[in-house]
C-alpha cells in the first residue's frame, strides 16, 4: 500500500515526494535566511560599536568575520599561504577605512568587497612582485564597487585594537610593516628610509604580520 499523503505517478516506478518536505525545506531555507540577517546585523551594530571606540566589539568582529574572509580568499587564490597573507591585507584595510563604513547600511557587503578587492590585488601581484609588497591601495575601488564605502578614508584614526597590536611590535617589524604595508612604499624606496636592507625588511614585515595574525587568532 502506498504511505498516506503519497502521490502515485503513473508510469514511474516511485512516488513523488510529499508536500510536507518541500514545506519542511522551504522552512529550514528561511530560518538560514533569517540566521544570516540577524548575524549581518549584529556585525553592522559591532562595527558601529568599533567606530564609537570600543575595541572589545572591533576585535570580537573581526573574529567572527575570519571564517567569511578565509572562504573568500581561499576561493579566489586557492593557496593557502598566500590566501592567509590575503586575509592579513583585508584586516589592515579595514584598520585604515574603518571609518568609511555607514553604519545605516548593512555591513557584509562591504566587507565582502574589500576581500574581493584585496584577493584581486593578490593575484595581479602575482606578475609584479619584484621589487614591491601587495599595495593598500585599493579602498577606493572597494567603495566604487560598494557604494556603503563613501566616506573619506581617515588612516589617523585606527581602530584602538590593530593599532595596539602595531605599537606592541618590535621597532624593526614596526617600521617595516609601516613602510611597505601602511605607507605603501616599494622595498627600495623602504630600504632607503629606514637603512634597513631589502632582505631585513622582507623578514621583519613577514614576522610582524605573523605576529599580528597571532593576537587576531588568524594562524594558518
Amino acid at each position: 500500500m502506498s504511505p498516506p499523503g503519497a502521490q502515485a505517478c503513473p508510469g514511474l516506478p516511485f512516488r513523488m515526494s510529499q508536500p510536507e518536505d518541500e514545506a519542511e525545506a522551504e522552512a529550514e531555507a528561511e530560518a538560514e535566511a533569517t540566521g544570516r540577517d540577524a548575524r549581518d546585523l549584529r556585525w553592522s551594530r559591532m562595527m558601529a560599536a568599533a567606530q564609537a571606540g570600543d575595541a572589545r566589539a572591533y576585535e570580537a568582529l573581526l573574529r567572527e568575520c575570519l571564517p567569511l574572509l578565509r572562504g573568500i580568499c581561499r576561493a579566489r587564490l586557492r593557496d593557502a599561504t598566500e590566501a592567509e597573507d590575503a586575509v592579513q591585507d583585508v584586516l589592515l584595510t579595514l584598520h585604515r577605512a574603518r571609518d568609511s563604513y555607514n553604519p545605516a547600511r548593512p555591513f557584509r557587503p562591504w566587507l565582502v568587497a574589500v576581500a574581493e578587492r584585496r584577493a584581486l590585488d593578490r593575484i595581479r601581484g602575482r606578475g609584479r612582485r619584484a621589487g614591491r609588497e601587495v599595495a593598500l591601495d585599493a579602498v577606493a575601488e572597494a567603495a566604487s564597487e560598494d557604494r556603503d564605502a563613501e566616506a573619506a578614508i581617515d588612516a589617523g584614526r585606527a581602530a584602538a585594537a590593530l593599532r595596539a597590536a602595531v605599537q606592541d611590535l618590535p621597532t624593526a617589524q614596526r617600521t617595516a610593516l609601516g613602510l611597505t604595508k601602511i605607507e605603501e612604499l616599494s622595498l627600495a624606496e623602504a630600504s632607503r628610509r629606514s637603512g634597513m636592507s631589502v632582505g631585513a625588511l622582507k623578514v621583519a614585515t613577514h614576522r610582524a604580520m605573523g605576529a599580528l595574525r597571532r593576537r587576531f587568532g588568524t594562524g594558518g
